[in-house]
């Protein structure tokens, strides 16, 4: 195991609300709901890689 922490991009359902986190909240630091939240982490090179949103979700 490398130890280095996984950072996603999550985006809240409700709200719109991004949060960076190896998992999502089971509640919304913003709208206070269990909302779904949306992996919206960038895999692609043209997002500039793993640590960028992706700016088309």
């Amino acid at each position: 195991m490398s130890g280095k922490e996984e950072k996603n991009f999550w985006k809240c359902s409700k709200c719109g609300f991004s949060v960076v986190a190896p998992t999502p909240p089971e509640v919304c630091p913003e709208c206070k709901e269990a909302c779904d939240f949306k992996n919206v982490t960038c895999y692609l090179p043209d997002c500039g890689g793993p640590d960028n949103p992706d700016p088309r979700l």
